[in-house]
């Protein structure tokens, strides 16, 4: 049947155009399978993991070079053993500098990193030496290549991650070193992880500074200039750290950025608190300072300044100690007074722990820099604007009008210096107790100050505060110290001259090292009388708390949480605070 339909002629037609309609199609779809079938587009994330892929590799290849170029520093692929330097031997060591002479040698981060105090006879020069792990070639070159990859890495893989940034760079580093260079000395990886933790999580060249308790004041006057800071036992003193002009415009900026401000040729001067509650002032580039970029600064001690701190380092007595006491749990208002650097703050900080432990307490700062161990406290700070006008800012004004409101048993603040201090008076004036500081040399001059421009707190007011204490910076021989110079009162305005008096209740005698009693308190008959004690009970009041003073100095107490505890006790109970200092149970 089959051979009948071919051979017709309509049949054969219809097989033919079979045939050519077969080709056709066998045609288009060798085409359709030939042709190329267009990729997906990969996501970013993968074009990322790709980049640092090539990355890696990049890496793998640097450090196999260095490593061969280094034999003998690679251990194999093996676990890092821990640095010990019992049994390693010590990673920072000093060499001797040319004309000078070792002083004093303490550590600031042991094992890592340690200062020298070094002497210079002829020139009658002290420099401060910090003394950090020295690098060899390898370790130079292997540090600078994990910078730039960790920078990356770190970006990649610690995104998202919710450990703390310490545990993630260690992390890091010991898998790069591990995996590329297949394994190091413990001393050398004990090198590389005290300058990746030093540059990357803490404050670079100067974290040495930062971690010495002896410093105050650390100042960068410019590059290529040696960093100078105030140290307690040798004042201004030269370190060996400078920093090039790059070096130090980069470091100031991130020294911004870790206060979260933002510093720039359009703006490039900011004042700031850093992390650790230091306050810094920083200048970026030539703009408003000749030499280049600057920094300055002023260390906020972690441990707060107690009132057995400052007997001990004769700044007050004993017994102006305990008049302070009285004077302050009785809601006498005060101000400390003094020169830059005289202390005024350290001391206002120090009183404040006389405040009974409940009270309800507001702060208002520029900067902070007070401390308290009370639990009802409210520290606020002043903000500035977010713009070149002054919108969004917050200043003292405003934040003394707002904390007022809050209806504050004890208000402080930082510094007096403007219009605030007028509202300062009014809160005195309506029975708010009120704590600040201010710059003046004596007791006149702080009336002369709040009394004229640009403060202009009238003349009546200013019988609101009870008490002046005027501190200096001076001289005992050779030896530079603070001094409590005089505690004075307000007492009234004289109705014959119009000028306010004022009585001196504790004088300094510079030639004797001694604060003597030079006048009757009116603060403290005003205490005698609303406590409606006799005088002999007041001075009783004030002998016992001497005597708790004394007894906590002798006994060489001075963690703040222990006299904090013993201080509320005092306020609690003391008739038994008494009987244990009595019988040295305390």
């Amino acid at each position: 049947m089959v051979k009948k339909l071919r051979g017709k002629k309509g049949s054969a037609k219809k097989a033919g155009k079979s045939k050519k309609i077969r080709g056709v199609v066998e045609k288009a779809i060798s085409k359709t399978v030939r042709k190329p079938v267009k990729a997906p587009k990969r996501p970013k994330k993968v074009e990322k993991v790709a980049v640092e892929r090539k990355k890696v590799k990049e890496t793998r290849g640097f450090l196999e070079k260095i490593g061969d170029k280094f034999k003998g520093k690679i251990v194999g692929e093996i676990e890092i053993e821990k640095y010990d330097p019992s049994k390693h031997g010590p990673i920072a060591v000093f060499k001797e500098v040319e004309g000078y002479k070792e002083v004093e040698r303490y550590w600031v981060n042991e094992p890592y990193a340690f200062v020298t105090v070094l002497y210079n006879d002829k020139t009658n020069e002290y420099l401060y030496n910090v003394v950090e792990p020295a690098l060899t070639p390898f370790e130079k070159e292997l540090i600078e290549e994990l910078h730039k990859r960790l920078q990356d890495v770190l970006i990649l893989e610690g995104a998202g991650k919710t450990a703390d940034r310490e545990t993630i760079l260690v992390g890091e580093v010991r898998e790069l070193v591990r995996d590329y260079v297949g394994g190091i000395t413990p001393v050398t990886f004990a090198k590389l992880m005290y300058y990746i933790k030093r540059n990357y999580l803490e404050l670079g060249r100067i974290n040495p500074l930062m971690n010495d308790p002896f410093i105050e004041d650390v100042s960068c006057n410019g590059p290529n200039a040696p960093v100078f800071l105030y140290h307690k036992n040798y004042e201004n003193i030269e370190t060996n750290i400078t920093f090039d002009e790059e070096e130090l415009n980069a470091f100031v900026i991130k020294l911004a950025q870790e206060c979260g401000k933002h510093i720039s040729i359009a703006d490039p001067m900011i004042d700031a608190t850093m992390k650790d509650g230091s306050r810094i002032q920083m200048t970026l580039g030539r703009e408003v300072t000749t030499k280049g970029s600057t920094f300055t600064i002023r260390k906020f001690q972690e441990i707060p300044i107690t009132p057995i701190d400052l007997i001990n380092w004769n700044t007050f007595s004993s017994e102006i100690m305990s008049y302070f006491w009285l004077c302050i749990e009785n809601n006498k208002s005060l101000i400390f007074a003094g020169g830059t650097a005289s202390g005024k703050t350290s001391s206002l900080n120090a009183v404040c722990l006389f405040i009974p432990p409940k009270s309800k307490i507001v702060t208002l700062e520029d900067t902070r820099e007070l401390k308290l161990p009370h639990p009802n406290w409210i520290a606020e700070v002043t903000r500035e604007s977010f713009t070149g006008e002054e919108t969004g800012e917050i200043d003292m004004y405003e934040l003394l009008r707002a904390a007022l409101r809050q209806r504050p048993e004890y208000l402080l603040v930082g510094e007096v210096r403007g219009k605030e201090a007028l509202v300062l008076f009014q809160a005195m004036s309506t029975g708010h107790t009120t704590f600040s500081t201010m710059h003046a040399d004596s007791v006149p001059s702080v009336i002369y100050r709040l009394e004229n421009e640009p403060i202009n707190v009238p003349r009546t007011m200013l019988q609101a505060l009870d008490i002046v204490c005027v501190q200096i910076q001076t001289y005992i021989g050779e030896k530079r110290v603070r001094r409590a110079d005089k505690i004075a009162e307000i007492t009234d305005i004289d109705p014959t001259t119009k000028k306010i008096r004022t009585t001196d209740i504790f004088v300094w005698n510079p030639v004797t090292d001694v604060f003597e009693r030079a006048g009757d308190s009116l603060v403290l008959d005003e205490i005698k009388q609303r406590r409606g004690w006799t005088q002999k009970e007041l001075q009783q009041e004030l002998k016992n708390r001497q005597t708790v003073l004394e007894y906590l100095v002798k006994k060489g107490i001075k963690d703040h949480r222990d006299i904090t505890k013993i201080i509320q006790a005092y306020y609690i109970n003391p008739e038994e605070v008494l009987k244990k200092v009595a019988s040295k149970a305390l």
